[in-house]
């Protein structure tokens, strides 16, 4: 296979098709400094790029970070309420009748490792006023920042 940056779907999957066939194409390891390894380390890098670029992914609703997480640690209501403040406040938010607080997202960061990304995005209440967004959005430094990365402008 030419190796070259990957501009569709079809040069994507023939990608993947080809890192599939090098992983199984025998059963010793492949060794990073042969023609091999080499190949496999490249289109691995390029599909991660392709990725990156066509296959975003947003971060998850807070509440379904947490419920993951629960499931993940087999962990009940019961068991996380002093994180929440109380058995109340946690079926309050997991119901999606209360907004997380700054301290129950430091908790659950803290205590269940839940990513701070995965708890403070998705909530779609904390808008700016059109005017403010306007004059944020006219500064050329945050526009610039804005362009190169995943920051959700809403």
């Amino acid at each position: 296979m030419r190796t070259k940056v990957l501009k569709t779907d079809q040069e994507y999957n023939e990608a993947c098709e080809r890192i599939y066939s090098l992983i199984n194409s025998s059963e010793k390891a492949i060794e990073p400094d042969s023609s091999e390894g080499e190949e496999l380390e490249l289109l691995s890098l390029l599909v991660e790029k392709y990725e990156g670029e066509q296959h975003q992914m947003d971060a998850p609703d807070p509440i379904e970070a947490i419920k993951f997480r629960m499931e993940q640690m087999n962990l009940k209501q019961t068991d996380i309420a002093p994180l929440f403040g109380g058995k109340t406040r946690v079926s309050e938010v997991l119901n999606g009748k209360r907004t997380l607080t700054l301290k129950m997202i430091t908790l659950l960061n803290r205590y269940l490792g839940i990513p701070l990304e995965s708890l403070f995005s998705g909530n779609k209440e904390i808008k700016l006023e059109a005017g403010n967004k306007e004059k944020l959005l006219s500064i050329s430094s945050i526009q610039e920042y804005l362009k190169g990365s995943r920051a959700a402008m809403i």
